[in-house]
């Protein structure tokens, strides 16, 4: 979901990185000290710790004498302090501006190195239909108060058709009746009302 233009910033930053004589030191000290291979995965990727949603965290403790739990802290602030995902054997793993759907909602990260351009850096309507992907419907202010109007209007025609009936209307009579009652103009479309009838029962 991101334009060519975001690719290609993202390239510069991962090359530049690459050759930072301060990053390759910091890297040399920590496979001094800890044997980073029997961390790796089967490709030779180790990945720092994920943040959960909203940054939240059960516990932050750390049991400097477990040599797993000082590897994983030394190797999380490693990754903060260089903008990383993780290494792949000596190969820096660069935050990417990315877009993911979760089961509870739309998640868009902008790395904190990043010069977020929201005009070029992403493809707003790809964004959108993976948003859609759940099948929502349209919302905002508007949509909510003509929803409430048509409820309303539901409700008084279950009141003007029983009028109706009592009455002996029928027919164009009864169309003119109903439409003049609900303030519509007598030429509607008697669609309009049956789909009224239809949303009614729904709601009963």
């Amino acid at each position: 979901h991101l334009v060519p233009a975001a690719q290609a910033k993202f390239k510069a930053v991962e090359k530049e990185l690459a050759a930072n004589l301060a990053f390759r030191a910091d890297w040399k000290r920590i496979k001094k000290r800890f044997e980073v291979a029997k961390r790796a995965d089967h490709k030779g990727v180790i990945r720092r710790t994920m943040v959960p949603e909203r940054n939240l965290r059960a516990r932050f403790d750390l049991d400097w004498d477990d040599e797993s739990a000082r590897f994983r802290a030394v190797f999380d602030a490693f990754c903060a302090k260089w903008n990383l995902y993780g290494m792949e054997k000596d190969k820096p793993l660069v935050l990417k501006l990315s877009v993911n759907l979760t089961p509870y909602g739309t998640m868009i990260f902008v790395p904190a190195y990043w010069s977020f351009d929201p005009k070029r850096d992403i493809r707003w309507g790809e964004v959108s239909k993976l948003h859609r992907a759940r099948g929502q419907h349209r919302q905002g202010a508007t949509l909510a108060e003509n929803a409430e109007q048509r409820r309303k209007d539901a409700a008084k025609l279950a009141e003007l058709d029983a009028q109706a009936k009592r009455s002996g209307l029928r027919g164009a009579r009864k169309h003119e009746f109903l439409c003049r009652a609900l303030g519509w103009d007598p030429r509607t479309d008697p669609k309009r009302l049956t789909a009224l009838r239809r949303l009614l029962g729904g709601l009963s």
